[in-house]
């Protein structure tokens, strides 16, 4: 399983690689240094620490993503979910609402998504 945990730069490089990949190593050093004034070095060592964490592979020279974006970023959410809520989502959206009222349409999409997702009730 993948390392979700990402500083704000890797994150942003991270964000480069989903949207060019696949990719020659060498075209996405161009494209880092373009984008993010990273030397060539530092694209080489970010990438190796992003692969070594099971979200991109790098092999003859090709960058490929091992997950997609949206997979890494519902791993975030759950990771953080459960780090700071003790894996309760209700906790997480008690907070995240904390007094403000929701829309008829945000109460209608929210309550989709439970139905959708109710256990027992979603095709696998």
């Amino acid at each position: 399983m993948a390392d979700y945990r990402l500083a704000a730069a890797e994150s942003r490089f991270a964000d480069l690689i989903w949207e060019h990949a696949p990719l020659h190593s060498p075209k996405l050093a161009e494209i880092a240094e373009k984008e993010m004034n990273w030397k060539r070095t530092t694209t080489y060592t970010v990438l190796k620490k992003l692969c070594d964490r099971g979200i991109f592979k790098n092999e003859y020279a090709l960058v490929t993503a091992l997950i997609t974006r949206d997979e890494f970023y519902a791993g975030q959410s759950v990771k953080y979910v459960d780090d700071t809520y003790g894996g309760s989502l209700p906790k997480f959206i008690a907070s995240f609402v904390n007094g403000r009222k929701l829309t008829d349409r945000q109460a209608d999409e929210i309550q989709r998504l439970i139905d959708e997702y109710r256990e027992g009730t979603r095709d696998e």
